[in-house]
């Protein structure tokens, strides 16, 4: 069964649109998704959607245009064993987890031709990591791309996506999961300062099957994230975990919809971030929806930020829509503090320098995120970048 929706829906009243007033939406749900671009006007900044970001910097990026060409370097090395014929728009499996939801994603689509195409097969494990490299080639190149995912029924695997250089970059990732398939994608945004790069990453969970999506965004720009999750059948699990560091001038963005549309599902949200330097901006906005069909649900968000210096600011919204009474449990968390100057004079207080004390206080915040990542080369990136952060900041 396809489920393709290219109808687009809007509950926007016109007049108001028109007044350039901020139009609340009364269900996560009720969002636009397209596949045509003409359906998602140029953001300019009052929309929902786009009100954190610094949509005036973007422009080239929501360009209705092709990209440019070696704009990205991919390194496919990790990933040949899976690497199957690339997909054309309404080519199956493309277009079954993923409908853009934004300018960006539907600008990604309708440039994207061809997308590369991961698939594992059923029952089989993967013993080592598929880690597929993107490389941007200059500051200002511009590249649109789709890639998909899919793990058969019953697989085991994982898939690293490895950004580095500086770009501007439209992409779409959307995975599949099979009945009974255990994935996990890891994502890690290591770009230069010059890059911007915009995302929507969709997966379709089935039955019985477990997911883990996680986010680390240490370098870029501006980097935007839009991570969402629906499931094709009861029983499945989702843990979406991000680990983000702003400093100076950067602005990252990660967003989360989880989508309950099946019952005895389970969903885990957990992001973390650590900013400093002047206009360092950091925004996390968590939304899931449990509908009336999804009972049995239990669900869980978290975002904790810490904020090193003055000038930096972090923006931190969760939402949660309940349509049954019926579930297991649901909650949310959320909270932005500064540096615990108690926990660094207790460190001080014991003989350990300043400077040492710091960097012990923000390993022990990121440590519990961390260690759910559970993958030893991504905890090692994590772990130096943060280090490298703190050494720049103490220099």
């Amino acid at each position: 069964m396809s489920l393709l929706t290219p109808d687009a829906t809007t509950h926007a009243d016109p007049a108001a649109v028109a007044s350039g007033a901020v139009i609340p939406d009364t269900s996560r749900a009720e969002r636009t998704t397209s596949f045509d671009v003409a359906d998602f006007p140029v953001p300019n900044g009052r929309e929902e959607e786009w009100r954190f970001t610094p949509v005036d910097r973007l422009s080239a990026l929501f360009a209705d245009k092709d990209s440019d060409r070696g704009a990205l370097q991919l390194d496919l090395d990790g990933v040949r064993s899976v690497l199957a014929e690339p997909l054309a728009p309404g080519e199956a499996p493309r277009g079954t987890a993923l409908v853009p939801g934004d300018r960006s994603a539907v600008v990604a689509h309708a440039h994207s031709p061809k997308a590369l195409y991961l698939k594992l097969a059923a029952e089989q494990e993967y013993d080592e990591p598929l880690r597929l490299g993107i490389h941007g080639t200059g500051a200002g190149a511009r590249s649109n791309g789709h890639v998909v995912i899919e793990a058969g029924a019953q697989s085991k695997g994982m898939v690293i996506l490895d950004h580095t250089g500086a770009a501007d970059v439209n992409a779409n990732v959307e995975v599949i999961v099979g009945d009974g398939a255990n994935l996990t994608v890891v994502t890690l945004q290591r770009w230069d300062d010059g890059a911007n790069h915009l995302s929507q990453h969709d997966a379709l969970v089935g039955r019985d099957a477990s997911y883990r999506h996680i986010a680390v965004s240490l370098g870029g720009g501006i980097v935007r994230m839009n991570a969402g999750v629906r499931y094709a059948g009861p029983g499945a699990e989702a843990t979406l975990l991000g680990v983000y560091f702003a400093d100076k001038g950067q602005h990252l963005e990660h967003r989360s919809f989880i989508d309950h549309t099946a019952p005895r599902c389970t969903s885990l949200v957990t992001y973390k971030g650590a900013l400093q330097g002047d206009s360092a901006h950091t925004v996390w906005v968590g939304d899931v929806l449990i509908r009336a069909e999804a009972q049995g649900t239990q669900t869980y968000e978290l975002n904790r930020n810490l904020v090193l210096t003055d000038g930096a600011r972090a923006d931190s919204v969760p939402n949660l829509e309940i349509e049954t009474g019926d579930i297991e449990g649901a909650g949310h968390a959320s909270s932005t503090g500064r540096f615990d100057d108690e926990q660094l004079f207790y460190l001080q207080a014991r003989g350990i320098p300043e400077e040492q004390a710091r960097r012990l206080v923000v390993r022990g915040f990121f440590a519990d995120v961390v260690a759910k990542i559970g993958v030893p080369e991504v905890v090692d990136t994590v772990m130096t970048a943060i280090e490298d952060e703190l050494r720049q900041a103490g220099e």
